[in-house]
């Protein structure tokens, strides 16, 4: 039980001081002998300089991209239907596929062609199917990797390692990592934003957690589906206090704060609360104007296109213009490219919603002068088998199950060499064989192209050096400008 503590002497002032508690086992080893026993629990429990976290700060070495826009393609898109024409599937349609000893989720049968059409595009007369009108025109711009690869058939795992490096444990995401090693270019907003319409998508805010990074480097999670501010992000506005009010609240807790901390050893987690109040306080005016894109020309807002997809997809151009470091926007809270079923007319609906938005961003940041400095990635967890599933019964709904073997994403702008596809599955699109790029090998190119060395970037924690890419990865430098 932790009762008052007193002392008999008064103090400066005259007046006796306030009463404290006992003292925390961190005090106490802080106390005995010369405060060492607290220099091995500020190792065991990351005690952090109680510096901004979100300062920024240089990389190892230059780089193209400064900052990051991700779309995350929920559920896993069919690369086979998307940007890897496979026309062997035509000529080998209702039979089977020499892929017996490749396990997937569900039975799956014959050889399934895609139902939409491939053609070249632009200079580099890079295939691209149809489905992505507006996109094609901009086929000069896009890396696609066409030899993606991970590592189970399961949306839970395959979401942790695209987002995390790790498919078992929730480490921290990728967003986390760029933010903490390059900080924010707005102490205003959020480094790392996360875009997510509808809630919250499998395994939470795990997609997008600090882990064992200081709490600072969190992604800030917005229900992009609404349009009022104040349902967008939640408390921006007091309905208690007026601004000034609130500015002298939040001195007054600023000084508690800073008495409590200087009180204790430096805690990490501490700072992080402190310094997500001053955030919250300083985000009232910033963020209000950067989600507003009724302040953004009408022909801007027209070439962005309508819905949710267009809206925060204009919202991640003004966020990134403004500073923040990394915005991840998902296509979807539950998995919409999880099509089991009716592949045809759900990839098309669903690419869609996408086309123009994207499309539109990269005309935008180019235009701006910005997308030599803004690495885009598009693509999910994994991609889907050139078989058809079949349901319990047998029969097909020409749809398509999981596959992890072999997929695609694409990557544009922040150095990134476009007009090329790199690595290939075989004739069929089922497995990468050439070139493979694991979902580490993307985590390294990405932390390149931001003037990272993965192996160098690290952070210890629990007696070890972690790293997003764990214990492997290789740059894919034949992608690199």
């Amino acid at each position: 039980m932790n009762l008052p503590l007193w002392t008999d002497t008064m103090n400066d002032s005259g007046r006796k001081p306030h009463p404290v508690t006992a003292p925390s086992r961190r005090e106490f080893l802080t106390r005995c002998g010369m405060g060492m026993g607290a220099v091995g629990l500020a190792g065991l429990l990351n005690a952090a300089p109680s510096a901004n976290p979100l300062t920024p700060r240089a990389p190892h070495y230059f780089g193209r991209a400064k900052r990051v826009i991700h779309f995350f393609l929920n559920g896993g898109p069919s690369q086979v239907d998307t940007f890897d024409p496979k026309p062997a599937l035509a000529t080998y349609a209702g039979k089977p596929l020499p892929f017996a000893n490749l396990r997937t989720e569900r039975k799956t049968g014959a050889a399934f062609p895609t139902p939409f059409k491939f053609a070249q595009h632009g200079a580099s007369g890079l295939p691209i199917s149809d489905i992505f009108p507006k996109l094609s025109a901009h086929a000069d711009e896009l890396a696609v990797i066409r030899s993606m690869h991970a590592e189970v058939p399961n949306h839970e795992p395959s979401l942790m390692l695209m987002n995390c490096g790790d498919s078992v444990q929730s480490r921290p995401s990728v967003g986390s990592w760029v933010t903490y090693g390059l900080g924010a270019e707005n102490q205003n907003l959020p480094g790392f934003i996360v875009l997510c319409p509808g809630g919250f998508p499998i395994r939470d805010s795990d997609n997008w957690t600090a882990g064992f990074l200081p709490g600072a480097f969190q992604g800030t999670m917005v229900d992009s589906q609404h349009t009022d501010l104040d349902k967008l992000i939640e408390n921006i506005r007091s309905r208690h206090a007026t601004p000034g009010g609130q500015q002298r609240q939040l001195e007054l807790l600023r000084r508690l704060n800073a008495d409590h901390q200087r009180a204790r050893a430096t805690d990490d987690r501490l700072e992080a609360r402190i310094q997500s109040f001053e955030l919250a306080y300083r985000m009232q005016m910033e963020a209000a104007d950067a989600f507003d894109i009724t302040r953004e020309p009408a022909h801007i807002r027209a070439m962005y296109g309508e819905g949710v997809h267009a809206r925060q997809t204009l919202i991640a151009r003004r966020l990134v213009e403004r500073g923040a470091r990394f915005v991840q926007l998902w296509h979807g809270a539950g998995q919409p490219w999880d099509n089991h079923d009716n592949i045809e007319g759900a990839h098309r609906k669903l690419a869609r919603d996408l086309d123009q938005p994207v499309a539109a961003l990269l005309a935008d940041l180019k235009q701006r002068g910005m997308l030599e400095s803004t690495l885009i990635i598009f693509g999910g967890e994994f991609g889907r088998t050139p078989t058809v599933e079949l349901k319990n019964d047998g029969q097909s709904r020409l749809g398509r199950d999981h596959n992890h073997y072999g997929f695609s994403v694409w990557l544009a702008g922040g150095g990134v060499k476009g007009g090329m596809a790199y690595g290939a599955t075989d004739e069929f699109g089922f497995k990468a064989e050439e070139n493979p790029v694991s979902v580490h090998d993307l985590h390294a190119t990405i932390l390149h192209l931001l003037g990272f060395d993965h192996e160098r970037f690290t952070y210890r924690y629990a007696g070890r050096d972690f790293r997003l890419t764990d214990v492997s990865g290789r740059v894919v430098k034949e992608i690199i400008a």
